[in-house]
């Protein structure tokens, strides 16, 4: 048994390689409250592109030890081919977000695009691992380093939250006239006295607090705020229809200490389970600034 599977090494490599590749790339898809992939047939694109991945991923290790280098060109290839799988996901979803009621805004979008594309590589990387080991040191070893590839791969499927930037506390809506506040922080002018009378009745305000200087640029960032509002219209719906601006769900910043309030009009007024769904926002990668890691010296006045 152990003569014929060292016979056949290539192919079982390629085999475990291709399985564990398919399997993390399952673990790493999920049709959620977003409703994105949509099922089935977004969820079908996206497993066959992973099928795709550990293929290339698996085969990419013979070839390796068979010192055919020209084979390896095909995982440039593939490399433009997520980057259209990018491209793919962002044309998608910035149509699906002319739809919306509450949009999701374009950073958010290239947020969710990048992942699609991110991960695809992570399923090479698992089935590159488990046709290694494979090859080098048996089947066995290639199934435990490879389940323990995708164990590393699901560390990195996602990133940070809003639960980790900021805290966040429920506050009063005050009406002062026209003016709008959450809290102590001015929102909007509001004309309409029926309108005024609505958000009394139905609005709901939260305050996230900023952690640290870092995070405080990232709650500024106009694609983070409109993220968080996306997921609070999303999960508890929005009190509104098109054409209402009045109505719209809204973030603004406290200038002096940087915090953030906003503005929702939810269909189900739930002020506990809106500071969940806040904490689960994904903190966006391209709302990450690290102004405390600048290398910035203070002016000291001399030439």
């Amino acid at each position: 048994m152990t003569e014929h599977l060292y016979e056949h090494r290539y192919t079982a490599g390629i085999i475990v390689g291709i399985a564990l590749g398919i399997l993390a790339r399952l673990t790493m898809l999920r049709t959620d409250y977003r409703q994105y992939p949509t099922y089935p047939h977004g969820r079908i694109i996206h497993i066959s592109l992973g099928v795709i991945a550990a293929a290339l991923g698996a085969i990419a290790v013979p070839s390796l030890f068979d010192k055919n280098y020209t084979a390896i060109t095909f995982l440039t290839v593939a490399a433009q081919q997520f980057r259209d799988v990018r491209s793919m996901e962002r044309s998608t979803l910035t149509k699906l977000d002319e739809m919306e009621l509450v949009p999701r805004g374009g950073t958010y979008i290239e947020g969710i695009a990048m992942v699609f594309e991110g991960r695809n590589y992570l399923v090479i990387f698992t089935a590159f691992i488990g046709s290694l080991f494979t090859l080098l040191w048996g089947v066995y070893w290639g199934i435990g380093l490879g389940a323990a590839a995708i164990l590393v791969a699901q560390l990195f499927k996602s990133g940070k939250s809003v639960g980790h930037a900021a805290h966040i506390e429920e506050a009063d809506i005050v009406i002062d006239g026209p003016d709008l506040f959450v809290g102590d922080i001015y929102i909007m002018n509001v004309g309409l006295s029926a309108d005024r009378e609505l958000i009394r009745n139905k609005a709901l305000g939260l305050i996230l607090t900023p952690k640290n200087r870092n995070f405080k640029v990232s709650l500024a960032n106009l694609g983070q705020r409109q993220a968080m509002l996306h997921d609070l219209a999303t999960i508890l719906g929005v009190y509104r229809d098109s054409g209402e601006p009045a109505l719209v769900p809204m973030g603004k910043l406290d200038m002096n200490d940087g915090r953030l309030a906003l503005f929702v009009l939810p269909q189900e007024r739930d002020p506990e389970k809106a500071k969940q769904v806040l904490l689960r926002v994904p903190l966006l990668e391209s709302a990450v600034r690290m102004p405390s890691e600048a290398a910035v010296r203070p002016d000291k006045g001399g030439a």
